[in-house]
């Protein structure tokens, strides 16, 4: 894989991180996303490098297999059917899209006429 571009998209509100795309000439598209922490000085600058490193690190990360040899894939909260976890995430992403996440309204104000024969 050839990577042909890189994407930086803000995440969480523009204040919580960062998501960082990598597409590849193949099509593919490898997304990290790394979220700000206090001490950490993340911009949309060195963002492209943090998320280098995260995948360097992925990359030499051991696998956990299952008994099969498989490896093991982690449970997320829609399949353990934690609704409070699913709600919180929820609300996490709606903050993360505000204020394109309002709903759109419409209004329309009309002025009747007398009608005079």
């Amino acid at each position: 894989m050839h990577v042909v571009g890189t994407q930086v998209i803000p995440a969480y509100g523009n204040k919580g991180g960062f998501t960082v795309e990598f597409v590849g000439d193949g099509g593919e598209v490898v997304s990290v996303q790394i979220k700000s922490d206090r001490g950490q000085q993340l911009n949309r600058l060195n963002a492209v490098e943090k998320a280098r490193e995260v995948m360097s690190c992925l990359a030499t990360a051991p696998i956990r297999e299952g008994d099969n040899g498989q490896p093991v894939a982690v449970e997320n909260a829609r399949s353990r059917g934690d609704e409070e976890a699913m709600e919180e995430q929820l609300d996490e992403g709606l903050e993360g899209t505000f204020p394109a996440s309002d709903p759109v309204s419409i209004t329309n104000t009309t002025i009747s006429k007398s009608s005079k024969h």
